[in-house]
């Protein structure tokens, strides 16, 4: 299942000839993630309270066209593997179907000492 984000292109995120930066492709991922795993119903205050975090453990990122001010984006974010201590995304920044941004995202869960732990159970049965 893919979960779609919308974002509009402000003048904050571009550069001056009006492209978007380049990290803030990253920010517009983040955005998604962190939507996608509130829609999921995972309350991330209640996960830090309990000694866990999401973080994101590796990015790889290709740039594959530029957006400017005032393009309407979305962000696309899919699930590829979910392991005990593993959750890999695939996400793209679209503006229409033209891909401008793609995004494989590792993340893992850390605990109070910022140890890899296991992803809680309950967790993991939302992403399968």
């Amino acid at each position: 299942m893919t979960h779609r984000l919308d974002i509009r292109v402000y003048y904050e995120d571009t550069d001056m000839a009006g492209i978007v930066y380049y990290a803030n492709y990253l920010r517009y991922i983040e955005r998604a993630r962190s939507d996608w795993v509130r829609g999921l119903g995972i309350d991330q205050r209640a996960m830090k309270e309990e000694g866990q975090v999401f973080v994101v453990r590796r990015v790889e990122a290709d740039y594959l066209a530029s957006a400017h001010l005032d393009d309407e984006l979305v962000v696309e974010t899919e699930v590829v593997q979910v392991t005990g201590a593993r959750l890999v995304m695939d996400q793209v920044v679209k503006r229409g179907n033209e891909a401008l941004f793609h995004a494989i995202v590792t993340v893992v869960v850390v605990n109070d000492g910022g140890q890899v732990a296991r992803m809680p159970a309950n967790i993991r049965q939302l992403l399968h």
